[in-house]
């Protein structure tokens, strides 16, 4: 498996990181986790059409992390791409219909785009057919304890604690040829997502805050620090550790040089913090 990260920040706006997503690569499948805003143009800068990606899976319904689904669409569908095949808490079905719908924030785009006879002599002449249909994303809504297989690779899924009740949040576990990769989605510790990371390969864990910040208690009990991670992620026998969702106040040299304290002082083994465009192998 190949894991490139392609949005390693948070919601501010930050011109060194994208919002939240990440492309796994699994034989000729690639997967990406969530697609927040500039994710998009990550996935265009690692070398990727849109029309690349086989699934998508969302972990939860933030913003940051779906900020760029329409765009993702829309590209992969103006290049004639298959149907993309998408996987997310209800009510993604609901917002899939909002941007593609007949009546959908998109339909005056998807209309002209369809019907204008210079518009369709632009998809023709690059080997579309008419009547063009509009993007029809394969969508299915799942929930906590969902799995699915693919050719070459298991997905399992438990739940975590972010934002309930308003909005369903999810982990995520991929194994393939004897490598298991977890990606906790936006979690505070928790039994489930523990059991879930157990002998992980690299955990890919989102890292909300500073061991040093001052912070809200509600926040502090959600967003577990680096030694916090650490410490669940050694507990669990996790090999690799990478730490994401990187706010603009954690990212000072001063910050990171903390982060990576608590990493290496509760985490026996390899440790970082994510960066936009880095690749590994798992």
């Amino acid at each position: 498996m190949k894991l490139t990260i392609l949005g390693s920040g948070s919601p501010e706006a930050y011109a060194r990181r994208a919002s939240s997503g990440y492309l796994l690569e699994v034989g000729d499948d690639k997967i990406l986790f969530d697609c927040g805003g500039g994710v998009f143009d990550n996935l265009l800068r690692a070398g990727y059409k849109p029309s690349d990606i086989t699934h998508l899976f969302f972990t939860h319904l933030h913003s940051d992390h779906m900020m760029d689904y329409a765009r993702l669409v829309h590209a992969a569908w103006d290049e004639g791409g298959a149907p993309l095949k998408v996987w997310g808490p209800a009510p993604i079905a609901e917002i899939t219909e909002g941007y593609f719908g007949p009546d959908g924030v998109l339909s005056t785009d998807l209309r002209a785009r369809a019907e204008l006879p210079a518009s369709q002599q632009v998809w023709t002449s690059r080997g579309g057919t008419l009547p063009r249909p509009w993007p029809a994303p394969e969508v299915v809504e799942i929930e906590p304890g969902f799995t699915i297989s693919g050719e070459d690779w298991e997905l399992a899924s438990c739940s975590v604690p972010h934002a309930q009740p308003f909005l369903t949040c999810m982990g995520f576990s991929v194994e393939a040829a004897g490598k298991k990769f977890v990606y906790s989605g936006d979690a505070g510790i928790c039994d489930d997502l523990t059991a879930l990371t157990r002998n992980a390969d690299l955990l890919l864990h989102w890292c909300y805050r500073l061991s040093i910040d001052t912070v809200h208690p509600a926040i502090a009990d959600l967003s577990p620090s680096p030694a916090l991670i650490a410490r669940m992620a050694a507990n669990a026998g996790v090999k690799r550790l990478v730490i994401t969702h990187f706010r603009v106040h954690m990212d000072s040299p001063e910050s990171c040089q903390s982060a990576l304290r608590d990493l290496a002082e509760h985490f026996p083994g390899q440790a970082e913090i994510a960066e936009d465009l880095k690749a590994y192998s798992v």
